[in-house]
């Protein structure tokens, strides 16, 4: 009689159980090669800096860094910028034109004045320095809840003077009042964003919080845009309300050497922007 052939086990349990292992760590491998392409293109970036001896914006990458890069990769079709103040020290403006070498810097919102008589010390230098180096500029007031809104307002308009291609001015907005209700701080902002408008004849953007914007001001500042700071690492979306997003205070940017800066996404084309301007 023919010897019967033995029944071969089927092609995929011929295969070690190792093979399925190292091919699921290339497919890993070759998707976060792809999901984070950015951040592996910026840290090839260092490494071929440090290869030529270059000087780097700062030694380490950190996870920051290629967040910020993902951010932005996600809402490339928008338009980026920063915020500057004294904490960035003296900034080298003709270096401003990138982040992380990828994303142009279109726009600047600068710190001008703080409460009912303090400015910033750098405003009139970072205010030259976008200027001349064709970056759409804004100015911004920080507020101060418990000090008389018509005498920030004041100081605001005192200092700043805006021209014709301008972004509209900022009212930032952070803390909370300790002598005065929340509804007494609404009408101050309210006051404050009158009088900067009836000045300017543009109405003032506010800036704040998600969670303050959510809480205590939200319905009351309909007409204006508005604009968000919210880090959160996990936080990967603009909501509805939100025209700017600050969504980092971490960046590494040529030209700034002694902080870090933030960096914001605009819910528009440049285009869009420059139709906000004075």
């Amino acid at each position: 009689m023919p010897r019967k052939k033995s029944k071969q086990p089927p092609f995929y349990k011929q295969i070690k159980f190792s093979t399925y292992v190292i091919g699921f760590l290339i497919v890993c491998a070759l998707y976060l090669t792809y999901r984070y392409r950015h951040g592996v293109q910026y840290y090839l970036t260092i490494i071929e800096k440090s290869l030529k001896g270059e000087k780097l914006t700062d030694e380490k990458v950190t996870k920051y860094d290629i967040r910020n890069i993902e951010i932005m990769d996600q809402y490339y079709l928008k338009t980026f910028g920063v915020d500057v103040s004294h904490y960035q020290g003296k900034i080298d403006w003709t270096k401003m034109h990138t982040i992380y070498h990828l994303y142009p810097i279109n726009f600047a919102f600068i710190r001008s004045t703080m409460g009912t008589s303090s400015i910033d010390d750098t405003f009139e230098e970072n205010w030259e320095g976008a200027k001349e180096n064709n970056i759409l500029r804004g100015a911004y007031h920080f507020y101060r809840p418990d000090e008389n809104s018509t005498l920030q307002a004041q100081n605001f308009i005192q200092k700043v003077n805006l021209e014709k291609g301008d972004l509209p001015p900022v009212l930032d907005i952070e803390n909370l009042p300790k002598n005065q209700s929340m509804d007494r701080l609404v009408e101050g902002v309210k006051n404050w964003c009158k009088i900067v408008e009836e000045h300017y004849g543009i109405k003032p953007i506010i800036y704040t919080s998600d969670k303050y914007f959510e809480d205590y001001l939200q319905g009351h500042f309909d007409e204006h845009l508005i604009w968000i700071a919210n880090y959160n690492f996990w936080v990967q979306e603009m909501k509805g309300h939100w025209d700017f997003w600050q969504f980092t205070e971490k960046a590494t940017i040529d030209g700034v050497k002694r902080y870090k800066v933030d960096v914001n996404i605009y819910n528009g084309t440049i285009d869009d922007l420059e139709g906000l301007t004075l």
